[in-house]
């Protein structure tokens, strides 16, 4: 189980990213200057209808959003870890996904942000990092 707090230590320990506060809703997003990788994302009412005519509900809990590879990428992801990944109508043709922060595993989650670090990361930095991590 992870929480906003977990979030924002992972975030905030990749370089050039920053808390803001703000959007719709006021709640956190971490980014970079190339763009939002993470954000707290509540339903909206809208998010609530769309969701209720599908015959599905918002889950209980934190949600986190994460910017994803690819559209494709996003369904691949979705298909292998439902239990704790979700998508909304809002996010259809978007390659953004939400994650139940009450049932993600800490260590899949610290991969997930880096993920959506690595998308928006300038090359040289991101190169770097991998490269002191043994990831090239």
């Amino acid at each position: 189980m992870a929480t906003i707090d977990d979030v924002r230590e992972i975030a905030l320990a990749l370089p050039g990213v920053e808390e803001r506060t703000g959007g719709h809703t006021g709640e956190p997003a971490w980014r970079l200057k190339s763009g939002q990788i993470a954000w707290m994302r509540g339903p909206t009412g809208a998010d609530l209808r769309q969701l209720e005519s599908l015959g599905r509900a918002w889950p209980e809990g934190p949600v986190l959003g994460v910017r994803v590879g690819s559209v494709e990428e996003k369904e691949a992801l979705l298909a292998a870890e439902p239990e704790w990944l979700f998508s909304i109508p809002h996010f259809d043709g978007y390659p953004g996904l939400l994650v139940r922060l009450d049932a993600i595993e800490s260590e899949r989650l610290v991969e997930i942000i880096a993920d959506a670090w690595l998308l928006r990361a300038p090359a040289r930095v991101a190169k770097e990092w991998l490269a002191a991590r043994g990831l090239e």
